[in-house]
């Protein structure tokens, strides 16, 4: 299949077409490949940690990871139980890592929150901005773009979807991949 016709028509593309044309950086296949398991993943992943939030949050590693890995997916047909199990995988150790919480009264917290702004905060929140804006300058162009609609332009992900011709699954996952994407170029930028 010529990744031209992908591009015409991935709802009659099969599985393993679609894991092909993903593993060969197809992102319009991966947007499918998405959208087609999501919904199975986020309910396999409620049953699992209890709480709907997570589950969604835990589904977009998910993908993160797996699109990372698919180069190791050896029989095409198979990504929806190896998918099923990097869920099973990842949400037990969120599971394991999940810390408590605890309730506090309202005037605790009050006594407790300083809200103060001294000099040095202005200065750290500048130098912040500036790394912020330096990270986004070194991401391509769509990752920059969606991060500024987003984050800067406030558009809801509805109004993304419709400004960038793209389902709304493809923006959350590509919101979620351009952020992983900002934090390693931060992470460059601090080790320097």
């Amino acid at each position: 299949m010529v990744a031209n016709e992908l591009l015409l028509d991935v709802t009659n593309c099969t599985v393993a077409e679609l894991v092909r044309e993903a593993q060969a950086g197809n992102q319009e296949a991966q947007g499918a490949l998405y959208e087609r398991y999501q919904a199975s993943c986020i309910a396999l992943a409620c049953r699992l940690l209890n709480n709907r939030d997570e589950a969604e949050e835990l589904v977009q590693d998910v993908f993160i990871h797996a699109f990372a890995r698919l180069d190791q997916l050896r029989v095409l047909e198979a990504f929806g139980g190896w998918l099923r199990q990097i869920v099973r995988r990842m949400a037990y150790n969120r599971s394991t890592r999940r810390h408590a919480t605890y309730a506090a009264e309202n005037e605790l917290l009050e006594m407790i929150h300083v809200s103060e702004v001294t000099p040095l905060d202005e200065v750290l929140g500048m130098e912040t901005r500036e790394q912020v804006q330096a990270g986004l300058d070194k991401l391509g162009q769509l990752d920059r773009e969606t991060l500024e609609a987003f984050y800067i332009g406030g558009q809801s992900l509805i109004e993304m979807s419709a400004g960038f011709a793209a389902p709304i699954g493809t923006i959350k996952r590509r919101l979620h991949v351009a952020r992983k994407r900002l934090a390693r170029e931060l992470e460059t930028h601090q080790a320097i």
